[in-house]
């Protein structure tokens, strides 16, 4: 009998997509325009490319899912106020790569005003242009610069004869990222979707793990799951890291054997139709954590659920991080790693020996998802539809000074979690991260 395939949650709806752009407009003077560049294939060698993956903040503007795009937003403009330039419409290459849409398949699959096709890019989009007055693109984009100062100075040659180019330059990624932090319902189940592909992937590494497999092979049960269930891969580099190799962040080598009486950390997480899953879970290799393990888990543990407790609306995350570093540091103490009093050890920060990082960050179509953390200078308070991680761990380095049973340990602890009107949801409660309930799913393997 093969496996279960979950029922896909319903795509984001052209509707959306229009009110989204509608929205930015709406935002930008009258005589403005955006200009925003999807992505291009990447070559991995030679002739060969990465698989295509578009660019966030093109997509979530549009949906198209071809590379080489690019869209204009024109408010006012009677003849169409979203215009989309795309691939041409090529039999040769398209026996090659696949069906293009071309410019009439990218306004009826997707909702534009009005589509071109590259090959007519050079001659309309300096006129499309003409007379308006401030360019919103994102300035960091090196291919949107060109084509800014492409247009502008065309259009400065062409002022003698009433041709009127813009006249500044704004970024407009700050407004697309405040509107991509607040997730709309349908953003929502995507999420929850990533997100439930991606407990069903960290069940199924529980039940593999055993002495004697590899990382790789936890990773290949992993990305077998994201794939199996409609997910386009990862969302990111799979961590798959036993012993020692917990204690690196971003360790992604996943080559070394599974010890036994070691800890495995995963840091893993689905891709679904863009929207990314992000979950951490350390578990026992063998099936049961030696004593000094549960020791340090159960303090990450304690402090990761009330952490993810303490998120709702009006809180910060910055008052979720002072929590979790006060609760790691009493832990420390608590088990011999630290000495003294648990304000003086946060004030000289002896606890970043073992813990380096953030407790969260924003989740959505990028795993770390746009959006400022600050407002006017102060950490901003979280609102309904924001979707965070709360992923607080601790790392022992193999050093002379450390008790031997605590060497080489590393855990974390990552779910997703989406604040509500009047709480949090956690998107990744399918997968278990108390010891009794690993222990158990472990022993069913």
């Amino acid at each position: 009998m093969l496996p279960e395939i979950l029922p896909r949650p319903a795509p984001i709806t052209l509707d959306e997509f229009r009110a989204r752009r509608r929205s930015l407009m709406a935002s930008l003077p009258a005589d403005s325009a955006v200009l925003l560049p999807g992505a291009s294939l990447v070559t991995r060698s030679r002739d060969s490319e990465y698989p295509f993956r578009q660019d966030s903040d093109f997509h979530y503007l549009t949906g198209f899912p071809e590379p080489d795009a690019l869209l204009l937003l024109l408010p006012g403009r009677e003849e169409g106020e979203s215009v989309l330039f795309c691939q041409d419409r090529n039999p040769l290459m398209e026996a090659w790569t696949g069906i293009r849409l071309g410019a009439d398949g990218a306004v009826r699959e997707h909702g534009g005003d009005q589509a071109f096709e590259n090959a007519e890019r050079d001659e309309r989009l300096a006129a499309l242009l003409d007379g308006r007055r401030t360019l919103y693109l994102p300035l960091a984009d090196g291919e949107a610069m060109a084509l800014a100062d492409e247009v502008r100075s065309e259009l400065a040659a062409r002022v003698r004869h009433g041709a009127r180019p813009p006249e500044a330059l704004a970024d407009v990624s700050p407004l697309l990222h405040e509107a991509r932090l607040i997730k709309s319902e349908a953003e929502l189940a995507l999420l929850r979707h990533a997100a439930e592909i991606s407990a069903r992937a960290h069940r199924r590494a529980m039940h593999t793990a055993r002495p004697g497999l590899t990382e790789y092979q936890l990773q290949a049960e992993l990305e077998h799951e994201f794939r199996w269930q409609g997910g386009s891969g990862p969302a990111y580099a799979s961590i798959v890291g036993s012993g020692a190799n917990a204690c690196v962040l971003h360790y992604i080598e996943n080559r070394d054997a599974l010890g036994d009486g070691e800890l495995v950390l995963i840091d893993a997480g689905a891709e679904f139709d863009l929207y990314a899953g992000d979950i951490t879970r350390t578990f026992p290799v063998s099936g049961r954590f030696g004593d000094a393990q549960r020791a340090l888990y159960e303090v990450v543990l304690a402090v990761q659920e009330r952490a993810v407790a303490a998120v709702r609306p009006g809180v910060t995350l910055a008052a979720i991080h002072e929590g979790v570093v006060r609760g790691l540091t009493e832990g420390l103490i608590g088990v011999g790693l630290l000495e003294g009093e648990v304000q003086a050890r946060i004030d000289d920060e002896s606890y970043r020996r073992f813990y380096l990082h953030s407790t969260s960050h924003w989740l959505g179509l990028d795993v770390h998802d746009v959006g400022g953390y600050r407002r006017d200078g102060e950490p901003r308070p979280l609102a309904p539809g924001m979707v965070l991680t709360v992923e607080p761990g601790l790392y022992v380095p193999v050093e002379d000074d450390i008790p031997e049973a605590f060497r080489g340990i590393g855990i974390r602890i990552e779910d997703d979690v989406a604040v509500t009107a009047d709480g949090h949801e956690v998107l990744t409660a399918g997968v278990p991260k108390r010891v009794d309930e690993i222990e158990a799913l472990m022993r069913k393997a």
